[in-house]
């Protein structure tokens, strides 16, 4: 019915004469009445809770949702403090934060008229895919804006340098959670970013364990960023939404982000030296943990990578190798990721998590999935040791980082 009132000619037998002017003015009131309509009826049958009216409720969170993070800010001031850290190479972060001064993208969030009209077209099963997708980049992109700003503000005294770092990646990400969530704003649907603040169940990490998750957080999106980007500048057709567009600049952001964090961890060499087992241990876990949460997040998706026109499968694997190679230049010990065992282990996580998930939907009382479930957590539990203790690529770690090599694989 929207459609016919948005491309029919329904109205035209009014625009003649004087009334015309009139007539085109009413005629875009109905239009534009109709549209609301159309989305608000679409929105109801997503199944999604709301607050209040246009405010979604956050999803429920789980061991796979974007997480709030805290940390012993106390231990952070003694890391960063020149006097008890004399490794702290100064000059670079120096360079590092006149470079986060020159704000690249201050004008490239910018929205045009084309996403609301975008939104719109979007229907289904579709619909409901991209609010889930606009509403986990959201999260975590407000997430690293919450951390970062907390850290701008404990280190001003101990060392403003890296305070003002991270407060203007503060600055970054808080930019990229607004236009997120103004995106989700074209579905007639938002978060209330105040409410998540308060209400949010934070995760601490201990700072290394900080440095390490964060590092590969910004690395992983750059990588995901610039890939989405180049796949839709080679299919223009498959540009569902103009928030794409935006992404080659975005995810520059990304990557000034994490090498930032490699300039640290380079300050600290016990989290990068390969001759300290905890290190390598360390390293190892963070990246099978980023990579097996995105790869299980992804497939359970797959429905909103396919209307992009991706594969899967395929964006994910060369997400992770590139995110692999990258990390491998400063990580003392990274996962070996382009043997067949590797990815026959991920593909069988795939296959229990399908099962975890088809439980929880059932019908069967609480106990009864429980019962269900603890065979499926120990196999669950088998590959996942089985992924960390396979073959690594040891000794990789190098204080001097080559250049990013952007090119897509697929």
């Amino acid at each position: 019915m929207a459609n016919a009132l948005l491309h029919g000619n329904t109205f035209a037998p009014c625009f003649v004469g004087r009334t015309a002017p009139r007539a085109r003015a009413v005629s875009r009131s109905l239009r534009s009445r109709a549209v609301v309509r159309a989305a608000a009826q679409s929105n109801e049958n997503l199944g999604f809770k709301t607050m209040r009216k246009g405010v979604k409720e956050a999803a429920d969170e789980s061991v796979l949702t974007p997480r709030f993070y805290t940390t012993d800010f106390d231990e952070m001031e003694q890391l960063f403090s020149q006097d008890l850290n004399p490794n702290l190479d100064m000059a670079e972060l120096e360079a590092m934060l006149a470079e986060f001064k020159l704000d690249y993208n201050q004008r490239h969030f910018v929205r045009n008229e084309t996403f609301a009209k975008a939104a719109d077209s979007i229907q289904g099963p579709a619909r409901k895919i991209f609010v889930e997708f606009l509403e986990r980049s959201c999260t975590a992109e407000f997430s690293g804006f919450l951390l970062y700003k907390e850290l701008g503000r404990r280190l001003k005294k101990t060392n403003p340098v890296v305070a003002e770092i991270f407060t203007l990646m503060s600055r970054d990400e808080a930019r990229h959670a607004g236009f997120l969530n103004k995106a989700m704003s074209d579905f007639n649907l938002a978060l209330d970013l105040g409410f998540l603040t308060k209400n949010r169940q934070y995760t601490f990490f201990k700072p290394k364990f900080i440095f390490y998750a964060t590092y590969l957080s910004e690395k992983i999106g750059y990588w995901r960023y610039i890939s989405i980007y180049r796949h839709l500048q080679r299919n223009p057709d498959n540009q569902l939404y103009p928030l794409f567009e935006y992404f080659e600049n975005w995810c520059q952001d990304e990557n000034r982000h994490g090498d930032f964090f490699t300039a640290i961890l380079k300050a600290r060499p016990e989290f990068v030296e390969g001759s300290d087992w905890q290190a390598k241990a360390w390293s190892r876990f963070f990246c099978l943990s980023v990579y097996v949460t995105m790869y299980l997040n992804d497939h359970s998706r797959s429905s909103f990578y396919e209307s992009l026109g991706l594969n899967t499968t395929q964006f994910n694997r060369h997400v992770i190798i590139e995110t692999n190679n990258t990390t491998a230049r400063i990580f003392p010990s990274v996962p070996d990721c382009e043997t067949p065992e590797f990815w026959d282990r991920m593909e069988a996580l795939i296959v229990l998590n399908n099962k975890l998930a088809a439980i929880g939907k059932s019908d069967a009382p609480d106990f009864v999935k429980t019962l269900q479930k603890l065979p499926i957590f120990e196999r669950f539990a088998k590959n996942l040791l089985q992924l960390y203790f396979g073959k690594t690529l040891d000794g990789a770690g190098s204080y001097d980082l080559a250049p990013e090599d952007t090119q897509l694989a697929f």
